[in-house]
């Protein structure tokens, strides 16, 4: 009997399951072993990574602090350079908003959203 694509996906999607259901018990399994090495051995983060890397992730967990990093960096303001009939608005830097791409795609041009001064 020839197999169909159907027929075919369907078993690709079972073995997938299959597969993140193992993968799953293994990580449990994996991580309790090292969790016991780590306490067995008295092991730190300087221990496992090295020193440089402990202080790179000591380093991020300060910076993701919304309060520090506020207190560590005041953003410049930025001046809106966009704006549309709903409100919308956007300082023309980093990606495009959604609402910038709709009204350009329904044939507005960026002239257009320009905030006259």
């Amino acid at each position: 009997m020839a197999k169909t694509l159907a027929s075919i996906q369907r078993q690709i999607d079972k073995l997938q399951k299959e597969a993140t259901a193992i993968r799953a018990k293994e990580v449990g399994g994996v991580i309790e072993r090292i969790q016991s090495a780590i306490a067995f051995y008295g092991l730190t983060v300087d221990d496992l990574f090295g020193a440089k890397s402990a202080a790179k992730t000591r380093g991020r967990r300060k910076a993701a602090d919304p309060a520090a990093k506020a207190a560590a960096k005041p953003k410049a303001e930025r001046v809106i350079k966009y704006r549309d009939e709903a409100g919308h608005s956007w300082t023309g830097h980093g990606k495009r908003p959604g609402w910038f791409k709709a009204a350009l795609e329904s044939g507005k041009t960026a002239e257009d959203l320009l905030v006259k001064s």
